[in-house]
Formats: C-alpha cells, structure tokens, sequence
C-alpha cells in the first residue's frame, strides 16, 4: 500500500457501534369476520398510514381475464354508495390525506395516509371504498382509456418487454406468467367482470389492514371495528397453481424493437421466496454480486467498462415463486461483452469465497438501509405489508440485523452456487434485432419476439 494510500486510510474514521432500533409497540388482532388487523403506535409525527391488503391480484384471473386485478384497483376508488369521486378527493383534503390504490400479481392494495386527527374518517373511506364501492360506468370507461394508453407505452418500452418476456419464459402455463393484459383484451373488459371480483375477493376474511401512526391502538381498534365489522367474511378464494417446469441449459430470447440504439439485457433463472431459507443468504449474496451500487457488476460493467451508468440485480418473490435476475441497458454494440462479464461476475460468486472485509461492508450496507427504511411510517407500513403478506414470522423485522450478520462468507457460497444457476440462465435482449440478434447468438440459440408478444 502506498503511502499516500496509508495515510488517507488513517483520515477515515471506524465505524461506530450499530444503533439499536426501538421497535414501536405492535398489536395483532382478527375481526370476527376475519380481517387481520395490524396496528404499529409510531407517535414521531401527528400522522398515519394505512394500507388495506386484498390477499388477490392479477394472478387470481391471469389465464382467463389478465389485468382485472388491475383495473378493479384503479376503478374501486372512483365511487361509492355515498361518495362519487370529486367527494372522495374533497374529502380526503379535509383530512390532510391521499389515497392511491394498486394491484400486483398477489394482491391488491388501498394505502391511505393523514392528519393523526382524522384516523376515524380516514379509516371509515378505506373501509367504504373496500364494501361499497359501485363502479361508474362512466370512471370505468375512463380507466380503460388510461389503461389502454399506458399499454401501448409498455409496448415500446424496453424494460417492460424484457420483464414481460422474463415472466413468461420463466413460468409457462403459471398465472405468474402474465405480466399485462393485450389492449384487445382490456377493450374487451365488462363491468360485471370487475364487479364480480370486487365481491368475490374483495372480502374481510381474504384481507389484511395495516394501520402505522400517531394513535393508541384501542382507540384504532374502535375505529376499525364500527367501519370494517359490518364487512362480509366471504370466502378465501382457491388459486390455480400448476407445477412450474423447470429447464435445463441457456435459453436466449430477443425481444425486436425497432431502430433502437440502446439495448435492455437480462439474464434471470428460478430461485426462491422469502419463506425459504437461504432467503437472508441469497439477499447477502446479491448485494455483493450487483444489489447494491458498490457492487462488483457496478464496478465492472459501469466503473471499469463503461457500458452502462446502472446495471443490477435482484432477489425477485412472489408468494409462491421466485427468481434471480440481472440487468442493464447498454449501447447496442456491446450487448455480448455485458452478458460475458454479467456471466463472469456471476461466476464467480460460484467459484470462489467472498472475502471477509467485502461481507462486513455489505452487511453494514443492508442494516444501515433497513435501519433507514423502517424509521418512517409508510417505510415500517410497506415493510408490515411484506411480514404479513408472504406470513412472515411476527419477529421477522425485529430479527433482520441479526440474521444478516450471521450469514458467513461460505453461506454465501453455498446460496451462490444454488441460487446463481448460470448454467440454466434464460439470457433476454430487448433491442433491434440486426444489431443485437447476432451477439446473443454467441450464448445460444435465438428465439425471436415482436413487441407484441409474438413469434418471429
């Protein structure tokens, strides 16, 4: 070491020791009707979030509606039996507060935030856009011209069509297959398929609540109580979950988007959910290999390279599957040297033991994040819905430190060469198919795809 180098080593202070984080009271309670009820007491601000969870999403109708879920969402809170959307807005400004509501594959969400003085108001519109709402035909309409708009952005975007192509290829005849509905298939939506859901999974006994914020518990319960207890139990409804195959060897596919000087790379294979256990392993493992921006993909595909400001990877989980991805979006003529070095990188996370000093500093990297993701409501909210969403253990938030200062450098290895499976990787280029088919070509053989979604 030079001593130029000793000597600005010496300027940089120790890390100090770990702050403790005080973990705010939890109460868990389930209506008679059997809403779960999850209440966090976070009195730093004089506010609150809440999110509703329906335990159903896009999955539940993927292989006969897609999208559904989706647009459900987006419609369910433009009306009720007592509000129509201008009144929800109105309403909403009175408190202090928003409301936006989504659908992913596994669920479908409400989250509303305000004024800590107006938890009871706020809880009662969450509890009457989730009992009561009536779908406008005319709002219904209007979210259909959305939804068809925003498809035909996806349609020329790159990483969506990389994404769209990942599921697909990765789960087959699986409902997690599908990412989007076709713009014929949502033109092809009718209100009694939304309002057939809504009463279907839209039920108490399918759903969770999740209140952070500045309140006492008992009186939430009290809250939630008058406004959620009237809701019907419904039933759990049954999801068809069909065998996913797992394949053997590389598989290439290119994604044709025309005219396009940059191109969107991804190399992905099946892995694991949170419940499993080498979750906290594998988590470790890509923060090393690219799930962090200090990461040795960073360093070598941005910092030494060149070709990319912000390649990646992820730890990817649904409630029944997951799966490992890499990614980047790199200039068209360097699309086979980033899968080389994505390759390389990854194998070598396989081949050989991360050192002892580069683990300590990823495991400093994920405690500082999650210490600095949990200190706001709606950060300790979205962490809950996760917990309680995948049935988390109750202390699995308490615990996530410790666990990821226990995991070893040869835990690492081992969640590498199990859970990196470069030798079944699917490799997915989205770009011009002149200028990047005859680079993924070097991988495998190449099965071609439109934007569209079909074969070429």
């Amino acid at each position: 070491m030079s001593a130029g180098a000793v000597e600005k080593s010496a300027l940089v202070p120790a890390l100090g020791p770990e702050r403790p984080v005080v973990w705010p009271p939890r109460t868990v309670r389930r209506l008679a009707n059997g809403l779960q009820v999850v209440l966090v007491e976070a009195h730093g601000v004089p506010r609150l979030a809440v999110e509703l969870i329906v335990r159903s999403g896009d999955a539940a109708t993927a292989l006969s509606i897609p999208g559904l879920a989706d647009i459900v969402a987006t419609t369910v809170r433009t009306g009720t039996a007592r509000r129509s959307r201008r009144q929800i807005e109105e309403d909403l400004r009175r408190m202090g507060g928003e409301i936006g509501t989504a659908a992913g594959a596994d669920s479908s969400t409400v989250i509303a935030d305000g004024l800590a003085e107006s938890a009871g108001p706020l809880v009662e519109l969450v509890a009457e856009i989730a009992r009561e709402a009536t779908f406008p035909e005319d709002e219904f309409e209007r979210e259909r011209r959305q939804a068809i708009e925003g498809l035909k952005l996806e349609r020329v975007t790159p990483g969506f069509l990389a994404s769209e192509r990942v599921r697909h290829e990765l789960f087959g005849a699986h409902p997690y297959a599908v990412v989007s509905p076709s713009i014929p298939q949502v033109e092809a939506y009718k209100l009694d398929e939304l309002r057939g859901f809504y009463r279907r999974h839209w039920a108490a006994a399918n759903s969770l609540l999740i209140a952070v914020g500045d309140f006492s518990a008992e009186r939430m319960m009290e809250h939630i109580e008058r406004a959620f207890g009237p809701w019907a139990a419904g039933e759990v409804p049954p999801f068809d979950d069909p065998a996913v195959e797992i394949h053997r060897g590389r598989r290439v596919h290119v994604v044709h988007l025309p005219e396009t000087t940059q191109a969107r790379v991804v190399v992905a294979n099946h892995a694991i959910t949170r419940r499993h256990p080498d979750w906290t392993r594998l988590a470790v493992g890509n923060a090393i290999y690219g799930g962090a921006f200090h990461s040795r993909l960073v360093a070598n595909i941005r910092e030494q390279k060149g070709y990319t400001y912000s390649p990646g990877s992820q730890t990817h989980s649904l409630r029944r599957h997951g799966w490992f991805a890499s990614q980047a979006a790199v200039r068209n003529e360097v699309v086979a040297a980033t899968l080389t070095e994505i390759f390389y990188e990854m194998d070598r996370m396989r081949a050989l033991p991360v050192g002892a000093e580069e683990l300590d500093e990823i495991q400093n990297y994920l405690t500082g994040v999650f210490s600095l993701g949990v200190a706001t409501q709606n950060g300790l909210r979205g962490q809950l819905a996760t917990v309680y969403l995948h049935e988390l253990p109750e202390d699995y938030l308490e615990t996530y430190r410790e666990r990821v200062r226990a995991v070893t450098v040869e835990q690492v290895l081992e969640a590498a060469r199990k859970w990196m499976d470069s030798a079944n990787a699917l490799i997915v280029v989205v770009g011009d198919r002149a200028e990047v088919e005859p680079q993924a070509a070097l991988f495998g053989d190449v099965v071609v795809w439109d934007a569209e979604g079909k074969k070429l």
